[in-house]
Parts: C-alpha cells; sequence; structure tokens
C-alpha cells in the first residue's frame, strides 16, 4: 500500500467556504498524471520500494488513448519501441499492436505493478514551498470536493498532448457544417459522401484522410507548411530502427541524408503532389522543433491518385465553404482540424521565489530560469530535461514518444530511490542506536 496521512480540516460552511481542502501528506512523490509516462514512472518506483501517488483528471488510465484517438490507429513504431519499462508487449501482438491491443497492454501493466490512481482528480495549481515541500491541489470532479497532498517530490508526466490545440481561423465561427477537432473523429463511417475538410498535414491528418478515403468520404487535405513524408520501412525494416542503428556509427545530418535518399526512391518526388519538403533534415528537425516527421501508411498513394486533395493554407472560411490562400474557392460539407495538442504544465504549475508566487510565464521563466519554458517544455533538451531543481521531475517530454518516456521513467525512480533508501537505513540506523541506548541503562 502506498503510505499517506490524511488529515481533515472541515471549513466553518463546507457549503461555501472551498478554501480549506483535505489534506493528505504522501510519503513519497506525487505523479501528475496517468498516461504512459506517469504508469511507466510508477512501475520503476515500485521496483526500487519507493511510495507514490497518481493523480488523474479523467476516469481511467492512458485518456488520450482511449477517449481521443481514432479507430483504426495503431502504433507507428514497432512494438519493441513503445514497450514500457520491466515488462514487454505479449508475444502474440503484431509488429504494430493497435489502439485496442496497447491500451491492454496498458492496463496490464497497471495491474502487474498495482498501478492505483486517482482518479478524476484534476491538479489546478502545485507550488513549492520554502520549507522544502510540493503542495499540490486538486479538485475532485465527482463531488467538487478539494484535496491538497504535500509532497517531498513532484513528477509531472502529463504529457505533450495534454491539450487540444485550435487554431483561430478568419469565419471558422460561422462556418455552418460540422467542425470537431480530431481528438474527437473515431471513424469516416459518418462522413460518406462528404467534402470535409482536414486542416493539419502531419500524422493525424493523413492518417485522418486515409480514414475518410476508405470510408468514401472527399477529404480535402490543408498543408500550409513544409512536411517531411517517410516510408513506414525501408527494405523491410522499420525507418526509425534503421535511423537508430545509423545514428550509432554515424552523424545525424548524414543518416538524414541517407533517409532522404531512400525516401526518394521508394516515394519519388511529393513536391508535385503540394508536400514540400523541408530544407532542414527529418531527424534533426525532430530534434531542434519537435516536429515529427509523417510516416506513410497509405496516404500519399491516395493523393496521388488524386481520391485526398492537398490544398495550400486556408485564408477565410464563409458559410458553406472556405476560401484558400491561392484566392480558390472549395464548397465543404465538415471540418477536421488535425491541429495537434500542447502541453498545459504552465496553467498549474507554480514556483515560490522571494516568498511569491509567480505562475510560471515566459517572463519568470527566462528571467528566474525555471525549469519548463513558456510552451510547458523542459527548457534542457533530451537526454537531460528529466530533472529540475527542489524535488521536481518531468517524464514524457523528450518529444521522442514512448522510448522517451521508458528513458525518464528509469532515472527519475532511480534518482529518487536512492534518496529514499539512503534516508530510510538511516532512519533504521538512528532507531537501532537509540534503542541500544536505552538498553545500556
Amino acid at each position: 500500500m502506498d503510505q499517506m496521512l490524511s488529515l481533515n480540516i472541515p471549513s466553518p460552511n463546507p457549503s461555501t467556504d472551498s478554501s480549506s481542502p483535505r489534506c493528505v501528506l504522501v510519503n513519497g512523490p506525487v505523479i501528475v498524471g496517468a498516461g504512459p509516462a506517469g504508469l511507466a514512472v510508477g512501475a520503476c518506483l515500485r521496483e526500487q520500494g519507493v511510495p507514490f501517488v497518481v493523480l488523474e483528471r479523467t476516469n481511467c488510465i492512458a485518456s488520450l488513448w482511449q477517449k481521443r484517438t481514432y479507430d483504426r490507429l495503431k502504433l507507428h513504431l514497432p512494438k519493441q519501441f513503445c514497450q514500457l519499462p520491466k515488462m514487454p508487449f505479449p508475444a502474440s501482438f503484431p509488429e504494430y499492436p493497435t489502439k485496442r491491443q496497447f491500451i491492454d497492454y496498458l492496463e496490464s501493466y497497471a495491474n502487474h505493478f498495482d498501478i492505483k490512481p486517482r482518479f478524476s482528480e484534476t491538479v489546478h495549481s502545485a507550488k513549492y514551498e520554502p520549507f522544502g515541500m510540493w503542495r499540490v491541489r486538486t479538485t475532485v470532479s465527482t463531488d467538487g470536493s478539494q484535496v491538497e497532498y504535500v509532497c517531498r517530490w513532484l513528477v509531472v508526466a502529463t504529457g505533450e498532448n495534454a491539450e487540444c490545440v485550435l487554431p483561430d481561423i478568419d469565419g471558422l465561427a460561422h462556418f455552418g457544417g460540422k467542425v470537431i477537432h480530431s481528438s474527437e473523429y473515431k471513424s469516416g463511417e459518418t462522413y460518406q459522401g462528404q467534402k470535409v475538410l482536414v486542416v493539419g498535414c502531419g500524422n493525424s491528418g493523413m492518417e485522418v484522410s486515409l480514414d475518410l478515403c476508405n470510408h468514401n468520404a472527399v477529404p480535402s487535405m490543408v498543408c500550409r507548411s513544409s512536411v517531411h513524408v517517410l516510408p513506414r520501412e525501408i527494405m523491410g525494416k522499420s525507418t526509425f530502427e534503421l535511423a537508430m542503428l545509423l545514428m550509432k556509427w554515424i552523424p545525424l545530418w548524414l543518416v538524414d541524408k541517407i533517409l532522404l535518399f531512400f525516401t526518394w526512391l521508394i516515394l519519388g518526388d511529393m513536391n508535385q503532389y503540394g508536400l514540400r519538403r523541408p530544407e532542414t533534415g527529418p531527424l534533426e528537425l525532430k530534434n531542434q522543433h519537435g516536429k515529427t516527421p509523417v510516416l506513410d501508411i497509405g496516404a500519399l498513394a491516395k493523393i496521388r491518385s488524386g481520391d485526398i486533395h492537398v490544398v495550400p493554407g486556408i485564408k477565410r472560411f464563409y458559410s458553406n465553404g472556405v476560401e484558400l490562400a491561392n484566392g480558390e474557392k472549395m464548397e465543404v460539407d465538415s471540418v477536421i482540424l488535425a491541429t495537434g495538442y500542447r502541453s498545459n504544465v504552465p496553467s498549474w504549475l507554480q514556483v515560490i521565489l522571494k516568498n511569491k508566487i509567480l505562475i510560471m510565464s515566459l517572463v519568470n521563466c527566462i528571467q528566474e530560469g525555471e525549469f519548463f519554458n513558456k510552451n510547458g517544455f523542459p527548457k534542457t533538451p533530451f537526454p537531460n530535461g528529466w530533472k529540475g531543481k527542489s524535488g521536481l521531475y518531468a517524464a514524457g517530454f523528450t518529444r521522442r514518444g514512448l522510448s522517451g518516456v521508458s528513458f525518464d521513467a528509469v532515472r527519475i525512480a532511480q534518482d529518487i530511490g536512492k534518496i529514499w533508501k539512503e534516508e530510510t537505513q538511516q532512519k533504521k540506523l538512528t532507531v537501532l542506536r537509540h534503542r541500544r541506548c536505552i538498553s545500556t541503562f
């Protein structure tokens, strides 16, 4: 069992005073987020014998996968690069597990390591106090009550994709058709026969467009900027696996050259279809700006055949259509915003500086040198972005997917576990000496 001490502090008038939450002292770290990163940290801490509490705002683990992904989704990388620490995927799983298989794996993982998150608790503030402890305040969505956790270590595992990015496009609010973010998209079955505008040409935009095609819709995909599209496999080997192998022996820029050469051989020139390739190589672009290359699983063939129409940026929407940046006007029945996600860390993580609470913002991050930047990512790049000061850690912000999650989780648990074991041993020695002292008298 995780070690906690709960202190009930009643309000003078519970029906009107919400400023006095129930206080819980946690004898170990608080982990915010029960996605793959939070589960991985919990599993590694469990192996170290360190108690912990996992807080999750929704009612399930891995809510991004369970609630905000489309039905046809599969892992983009081979399973050996996506498994969490201490427990591989079942041997019976295919090389690219489905959404349902991945969720089943995560649920088995949580059960195996006895990870029991506190569901439906939304963290709305976490601040470090001068006396050396973190105060994490939550609201329980089921009854509106508030809880304050006091802990020595705080692990931020809310991930890179906590909140949907909704662009502000002129006229979109007055568009008469259906508009959703790709997080709400499940299947193209309800879009049969419709003209659908997919805004965004990343992995989600490509896969949603492909799924729409397979359900006899007519998708147009907005490609406002340049994008790297790579084959998922090169000569029967995962493109990602090949890149990781090459980077052990040759510099990154040369790996990029090799990948682009094979991409040209396999996929051909994509510029003629409206897909402009960036000047910076795919791996270098990922490292510098976190922009993930698209791994093609069939969308490019539909683009070549004309089933998916690639269009430039949007100028404005009107009641039943859209005007593009090149002046072309199109009639549109529905719009799907495949515009990505962002971190939500700056909205709730706080720090104490000079006895004043400063919400982490651009100015404060730059002036005070804090751990997270204005975009909610560690300022120190991989592989050193997992540990901050004052017992603050970050898991799953490496821009390297699930392999980065495992990297962070192992190191966080080892770091906390080392301190935990040293202090636990010291306490045992102190108690033992005390007992011996008493026995001599």
